[in-house]
């Protein structure tokens, strides 16, 4: 029996759908989001069927090469006939290293062939760039660790070693199936353990790497090389970019610190285990179908997933992350359009005219820092529905086909390395803020606070979050109100750290920027220690979309509200369908602990206690479970 409205708006709305809707076996969440997924995956899929059965022609060379890859990629029957061939030359190349040495001579070639290196280099806006002229520089961040969050490394937290026994037993399988014995393919597997839990303590956790303001650390380049020690860093950035900078940028200078503990003459036979174990974990996904379910093991367990992909669905999945860009194209042009991206760009910047009124009457912000505000809003830019262009680079992948001798793994080693040297030539660049980060067919949308810009895929801009069929109260309770939020993201505490040119610059007066901290820190305590999941909310690594979500539901409900025919039922209502989400437990556990969003259903229910609109639409009142006392409710923007 469904909940009441005014004791669980979430579970009154959406109730019935959640006694009925079944998570299919090789998912590990249903709901608003998902569904919409399942709806791309199947017209994408059955397009490209008619293509590559040669019923219709792909329009554009990138999309031919494409077709040509997902072949490759659907040939079971030649992954099966390969078997572990296209993965031994890789392996090779880490058998043969007998020391730190041998890494040294071979950087480059291992770096391109996806080895893992203790150290993480790559090229990323320069946060700090001089007003409108802002650069890509070098990075370097903390190496990945095999459980998802240094977290479950505590030794409070019991899914840690429980989720290490399934990685265990997965790669063990492996392992043998690569003919080792099982003492060879367990010592391998202690030693990249060990390695790991090396690292792990000097790790961020995801609530610090939430905290973009603190993974900012400019390091002259020759005491960076000072910490690594072993490797010859240097050598390794003149290979990828052609010179040898005098600074770079550190997201996490713990790790760095102390990475001769982890990387030294003594651990030399360990890192290559972890190597080793990092190769065929990542390449078992495209070999025979008996290694992509073996390999897909840990991933199936972290998620709750019963079964992975069928066949077909994994195939186009992996051709799909590779031509990506290719793929939304193709989405945006057919399912989307130029007059539906024309009136949601035009949707995005009334919304942007509704925040920027908000922003003129807000009353704890000073002028100075008004102003400052309001000339960022109207920086922002605005990405819809599809890239005008495409990147040059998907103009470079060239798929080589099984007559030509080429295998699944090969054509995936060769598109990665083009990516690479794509994204290592920017070194140096102008940053190009009318570059894509998701493509047209992806459902969900984004801020980018080095870019001030913000984008809505194609795929997102569909019931329930839009529709002609729905109402303007409907669609702002949608899709407005995740306009809102993105729009919202440049005020959070992180996006509200960069000026219009997308720098991490100051622009808020001392007392302004005092009182934003007090209003997030009430943001912080709203979410903090919600029960949920068998765990709880933690309010700091969840507070930036938080604070856009409060943002965005209330800049939408002033748009709703000055249209001619408001219904703010219709608003709230629709809010609370866009997040129905029916999840796995332990997809549930995992979010809880690296997700900076709230879970789905506290995002509908908390956020709407905000609202006095909300009380008075539905009748709350004290007593009621959705009542939250006037002096607990939280309103920044």
């Amino acid at each position: 029996m469904p909940s009441s409205i005014k004791d669980d708006f979430y579970d009154a709305v959406n109730g019935e759908w959640l006694a009925t809707a079944e998570i299919p076996s090789d998912h590990s969440s249903t709901g608003g989001f998902m569904d919409l997924v399942d709806g791309v995956d199947e017209n994408l899929m059955k397009d490209f069927a008619e293509m590559r059965s040669g019923a219709k022609e792909p329009n554009t060379p990138e999309l031919k090469e494409f077709i040509k890859f997902y072949e490759i990629a659907a040939d079971f029957k030649k992954r099966d006939e390969d078997g572990v061939k296209p993965l031994l030359p890789y392996l090779k190349q880490i058998e043969d290293l007998k020391s730190w040495d041998d890494v040294n001579a071979n950087l480059k070639e291992l770096f391109f062939n996806g080895v893992e290196l203790p150290v993480d280099l790559g090229i990323e806006p320069d946060l700090k760039g001089n007003g409108a002229d802002k650069r890509n520089v070098l990075w370097a961040g903390g190496v990945s660790l095999i459980l998802p969050d240094k977290t479950y490394y505590d030794q409070d937290n019991p899914s840690g070693p429980q989720l290490m026994q399934v990685f265990t037993q997965m790669m063990m399988q492996l392992l043998t199936k690569l003919g080792k014995s099982e003492d060879e393919a367990q010592a391998i597997i202690d030693g990249a353990k060990r390695f790991d839990a090396s690292i792990a303590p000097f790790r961020k956790n995801s609530e610090e790497l939430s905290d973009v303001a603190k993974l900012y650390n400019p390091w002259e380049l020759d005491h960076f090389a000072d910490m690594v020690q072993e490797i010859d860093v240097k050598k390794l950035v003149q290979a990828l970019i052609g010179t040898v900078p005098e600074k770079l940028i550190i997201t996490e200078p713990k790790f760095y610190e102390n990475l001769h503990q982890i990387v030294n003459a003594d651990t030399f036979e360990d890192y290559k285990k972890w190597a080793y174990v990092n190769m065929v974990r990542s390449l078992s996904g495209y070999l025979s179908e008996e290694f992509r379910q073996i390999g897909g093991t840990f991933g199936r367990a972290l998620s709750g997933q019963q079964e992975s992909m069928p066949q077909e669905k994994s195939a186009f999945y992996l051709a799909r992350r590779t031509f990506s860009q290719v793929v939304g194209e193709y989405y945006g042009h057919k399912y989307f359009g130029e007059t539906a991206k024309k009136d949601v760009h035009d949707m995005v910047v009334s919304m942007i005219d509704v925040y920027e009124k908000r922003l003129a009457e807000n009353t704890w912000l000073g002028d100075a820092t008004r102003s400052k505000a309001i000339t960022k809003l109207r920086s922002l830019k605005i990405l819809v529905g599809y890239p005008d262009e495409l990147k040059a680079v998907y103009k470079k992948l060239k798929t080589k086909t099984a007559a030509e001798g080429g295998s699944l793994v090969e054509n995936v080693q060769e598109f990665s390395r083009i990516f690479l040297e794509d994204q290592l030539a920017k070194y140096g660049k102008e940053v190009d803020r009318s570059e894509w980060h998701m493509s047209a067919d992806t459902v969900n949308a984004y801020y980018s606070p080095e870019g001030n810009l913000i984008c809505f895929p194609a795929a997102i801009l569909q019931a329930p979050f839009y529709s002609l069929e729905q109402t303007a109260s409907q669609n702002y309770g949608g899709i407005g109100a995740v306009m809102a939020h993105e729009i919202s993201h440049a005020f959070d505490p992180n996006g509200a750290l960069f000026d219009e040119f997308g720098n991490m610059d100051n622009w808020w007066t001392e007392d302004d920027l005092k009182h934003f901290h007090q209003l997030s820190e009430a943001m912080v305590k709203e979410f903090d220690g919600i029960p949920f999941a068998g765990g709880k909310v933690n309010g700091k690594l969840v507070v930036t979309e938080n604070v856009a979500d409060d943002g965005g539901l209330k800049a939408a409900l002033e748009a709703a509200k000055a249209t001619k025919d408001a219904n703010l039922e219709e608003f709230f209502t629709n809010w609370a369908t866009i997040w129905r989400t029916k999840a796995t437990k332990q997809r549930e556990e995992l979010l809880l602990a690296i997700d900076v969003h709230a879970p789905a259903k506290l995002r509908a229910n908390v956020q709407v206690k905000n609202f006095e609109e909300f009380y008075e639409t539905f009748d709350v009142k004290e007593g009621d479970g959705m009542y939250l006392a006037p002096e607990k409710r939280v309103q920044i923007w």
